[in-house]
C-alpha cells in the first residue's frame, strides 16, 4: 500500500470532553498517517443527539490543535469526501440500512422499549439473560416473524421502528488486528445490534463502517473497547459487499489508572490532583470546572511525548522525543497488548525535561512578569541569576515564584514545624556569632562565605545542623531553596545581616 492509499481518522464523539485517551488515539493516527505520507482525517460522530453538549467539538479541534495533531481534512478542512460530520451524512445511513433489509441482513423490529424491558426482567427473574438474537427474534415483534402485510401496515402508519443487523447463526468471524493478531469470533454469543435508531440516525456501528468505507478508511486505529463490536463490524462490510476494500484494524491498549486497576477516569484526576483532559472544561449543564493539562501549566510537547509512551516502545532508551522524531520512530507493531498505566510523576517528569530546554533569558521574562505583577522591582540581570540557581528544582513555569520569591521579599513567616526541630536554646548565641563572622567578609562571594562559615563550625565543634540550617531559617523562612551561600551570594551583604538580625529578633 502505498503512502496516497493510507488514510486514517479519529472519529470521537462530541459528548463532553476529550480524555487523554481519545488524545492518544488521534495521536496514534496522526503519527501513522505522517510515517507513511497519508492523510490524517477529522471525523465528528455526532448521531447521538441525546448525549451531544454544546461547545464539545470546538473543545476536540482546540484539544488537537494545542497538541500540534493536525488533520488534513475534517471540520473546517474540507476535502473530496466532505462532509466530516456524521448529521450531515444521515441520508447516507438510511440508504444503505435500506440495502441491508432488501438483501436479508437487516430487518425491522417494532418492539418498544417499554416491551423489550419487561421481556428483560422476566428473564432475570429465572435467573437468565435477555438478548435480541437468532434465538429469540422469531418470537418478538419485527419483519421476521410478521407477514410482509403486517410489516407495511406498521410502516405506514407510522409506527417506531429500529433497524437491527441479522446475526448469522454459528458462524465464526476471523479477523487479524495488528496489535492483537488473529481474533476468532463466534456470532453465536452476539447479539442482532441496532444499526438505525427510530430517531433516523443511525448507530456507531453502521455510520462508522459506512463512512471508513467511502472515505477510503485504510487502517482503523481505534480503542480496545471496540474490539466486542469488530466481528459486528467486519460482517457489515461482508454484507455490503465491501470485504475486498475492508480496512486493517489496530485496537491500541486502555489507559489505566496510576495504581493500574481499571480505566483511568476523571474521577481518578479529581481524588489525586492531575488532569486527564488536554484543557481546562466547563461543563454547560452545571458550571463544574475540569482541570486541563495546558491550564495546569504542561508544555503541549510534553503531552504529546509522555502519551506516546502509553501503550507503545521505541526499542531503545530515548525517552524524550520531538513530533518528527516520534513520526520516524512510530510502528504499531510496537505497540503493546497490555494496558498502560498512567503514572502522574512520570507526566510531571516529562514536563520538566522541555522546561529545561527553554532558555535562561525566556524563564526571567516569565519571572520578571511576576515580579512587576507583585510591584517588586528588579533588574533582568539579578533575575537571569535567580532563575539560573532555580531552574533545576522546578517542573513548570508557575513555579518560579514560589521556589524565587525569598530572593525578592524578606520572610514574612518562619515555618514553626521547622523552627520546633532545629531552634534550640543555644541556636541565638551561635546565629550572632555567624552573623558577626560574615560581616567581616572582604569579598562577600559564595566560596568565600562557604569557607567562612564551615570553618568557624569546625574550629567550635558545632557540627553543621547546628548552623546551615537555623540559617537558612533566618533567610528564607523555612528549609528550601539552592544552596545556601548561593543565596546569601544573591542577597548581598547588607540584606545577609539584616535578615538574620530580623529573625533573631522574632524567634527570641
Amino acid at each position: 500500500m502505498t503512502g496516497s492509499d493510507i488514510r486514517v481518522r479519529f472519529a470521537p464523539s462530541p459528548t463532553g470532553p476529550l480524555h487523554i485517551g481519545g488524545v492518544r488515539t488521534a495521536l496514534f493516527n496522526y503519527l501513522f498517517a505522517r510515517k507513511h505520507g497519508g492523510k490524517f482525517i477529522l471525523r465528528i460522530e455526532d448521531t447521538d443527539q441525546e448525549r451531544f453538549v454544546p461547545g464539545a467539538e470546538e473543545y476536540i479541534i482546540e484539544s488537537l490543535k494545542w497538541c500540534g495533531i493536525e488533520y488534513d481534512e475534517g471540520p473546517g478542512i474540507d476535502g473530496p469526501l466532505a462532509p466530516y460530520r456524521q448529521s450531515e451524512r444521515r441520508e447516507l445511513y438510511r440508504q444503505f440500512s435500506g440495502r441491508l433489509i432488501e438483501e436479508g441482513h437487516a430487518y425491522y423490529a417494532f418492539d418498544s422499549a417499554d416491551e423489550l424491558d419487561v421481556i428483560r426482567k422476566k428473564y432475570e427473574s429465572t435467573g437468565k439473560t435477555f438478548q435480541y438474537d437468532a434465538t429469540t427474534r422469531t418470537g418478538l415483534k419485527n419483519s421476521l416473524s410478521l407477514s410482509d402485510s403486517e410489516t407495511r401496515k406498521s410502516l405506514e402508519s407510522g409506527k417506531p421502528y429500529v433497524v437491527r443487523f441479522k446475526m448469522p447463526e454459528n458462524t465464526l468471524v476471523e479477523v487479524r488486528d495488528i496489535i492483537r493478531d488473529e481474533m476468532v469470533f463466534n456470532t453465536a454469543q452476539l447479539d442482532d445490534k441496532v444499526l438505525f435508531k427510530a430517531d433516523g440516525l443511525p448507530t456507531y456501528h453502521l455510520a462508522n463502517v459506512v463512512d471508513d468505507h467511502l472515505m477510503k478508511i485504510s487502517h482503523v486505529i481505534r480503542g480496545e473497547e471496540w474490539l466486542p463490536s469488530l466481528a459486528l463490524h467486519v460482517l457489515l462490510y461482508k454484507a455490503l459487499g465491501w470485504e475486498r476494500q475492508m480496512p486493517v484494524f489496530a485496537h491500541l491498549p486502555l489507559i489505566l489508572k496510576p495504581g493500574g486497576q481499571g480505566k483511568l477516569s476523571k474521577r481518578d484526576g479529581d481524588k489525586m490532583g492531575f488532569p486527564v483532559f488536554p484543557l481546562q472544561w466547563k461543563d454547560p449543564a452545571t458550571g463544574e470546572l475540569s482541570a486541563g493539562f495546558r491550564e495546569s501549566g504542561y508544555d503541549p510537547e510534553a503531552v504529546v511525548n509522555m502519551l506516546a509512551f502509553l501503550g507503545w516502545n521505541p526499542g531503545t532508551e530515548q525517552e524524550i522525543f520531538t513530533m518528527d522524531e516520534l513520526v520516524h520512530a512510530f510502528s504499531l507493531e510496537k505497540v503493546g497488548k497490555s494496558g498502560a498505566r498512567f503514572d502522574p510523576g512520570k507526566a510531571v517528569w516529562f514536563n520538566q525535561q522541555y522546561l529545561k530546554k527553554i532558555p535562561d533569558e525566556e524563564l526571567a521574562k516569565t519571572l520578571m512578569g511576576e515580579l512587576k505583577a507583585k510591584k517588586s522591582e528588579k533588574d533582568f540581570e539579578y533575575v537571569l541569576q535567580v532563575v539560573r540557581l532555580i531552574r533545576d528544582r522546578i517542573a513548570f513555569r508557575h513555579e518560579l515564584w514560589a521556589h524565587a520569591h525569598f530572593f525578592f521579599q524578606e520572610p514574612g513567616e518562619y515555618d514553626h514545624q521547622m523552627i520546633g526541630k532545629v531552634w534550640k536554646e543555644d541556636t541565638p548565641q551561635i546565629m550572632e556569632v555567624i552573623r558577626n563572622t560574615i560581616e567581616t567578609a572582604e569579598y562577600f562571594t559564595s566560596q568565600e562565605l562557604e569557607k567562612m562559615v564551615k570553618s568557624h563550625i569546625e574550629n567550635h565543634n558545632l557540627g553543621a545542623g547546628k548552623v546551615m540550617t537555623p540559617l537558612r531559617l533566618l533567610l528564607v523562612g523555612s528549609g528550601k531553596g539552592p544552596h545556601l551561600f548561593d543565596i546569601m551570594e544573591m542577597l548581598g551583604k547588607k540584606e545577609t545581616i539584616r535578615r538574620i538580625q530580623k529573625g533573631l529578633n522574632v524567634l527570641k
